[in-house]
């Protein structure tokens, strides 16, 4: 199984190992040589059915069911920042929380994806503007990856920036959508 990511305005997709994948809500315990998590919120659908090559008119076709979650990276590791690549393959990195969504639920009115750090909301985004995002990253991503059915892709929805860095000690990562807890647990250094 891929985690394909279209990165926030990049025109070139990348793959995460699925050992990234955190879907239970365990802290994240950070290693020693970490100095900063950065992160990213995304939108992320499963694929239902295999793909290269998608045309935007058939991109609906290939996914599911959707969801949202975040992208950690490693933003330091001692004193030097990483590539993209590096940064990407941290154990329990990539939050995609199940179960998922319908379809349909893009379309409500008031279908909210609000992000907190330690009780704060950094981040919110009204869902019905990610359809467009998700069916162009289909078809962009699958130019150069194949889409295997049970593949996830993700769109990130805004830039990455720092969540948190030493000297913080923890903090409480969460998420709702629809009012309803998608993800939460705690980063630790």
């Amino acid at each position: 199984m891929n985690i394909v990511v279209k990165p926030y305005g990049g025109s070139f997709s990348y793959c995460r190992p699925d050992t990234s994948w955190e879907r239970e809500n365990r802290d994240l315990y950070t290693p020693d040589r970490i100095d900063r998590w950065d992160w990213a919120p995304i939108v992320f659908v499963r694929v239902c059915k295999a793909g290269k090559c998608v045309g935007r008119k058939f991109a609906s076709r290939y996914y599911d069911a959707f969801g949202f979650g975040a992208l950690l990276y490693v933003g330091s590791v001692g004193e030097a920042d990483i590539n993209i690549a590096a940064a990407s393959c941290a154990d329990h990195s990539s939050v995609l929380p199940f179960p998922l969504y319908n379809i349909a639920v893009l379309e409500g009115q008031d279908n909210m994806f609000k992000v907190f750090k330690d009780g704060r909301e950094i981040y919110n985004k009204d869902c019905k503007e990610v359809q467009e995002a998700i069916e162009e990253a289909i078809c962009s991503s699958s130019e150069f990856v194949s889409l295997r059915t049970g593949d996830i892709v993700a769109v990130e929805l805004a830039p990455t920036k720092t969540l948190t860095e030493r000297p913080d000690t923890e903090i409480q990562f969460k998420a709702t959508f629809c009012e309803k807890e998608t993800f939460g647990f705690k980063i630790l250094f």
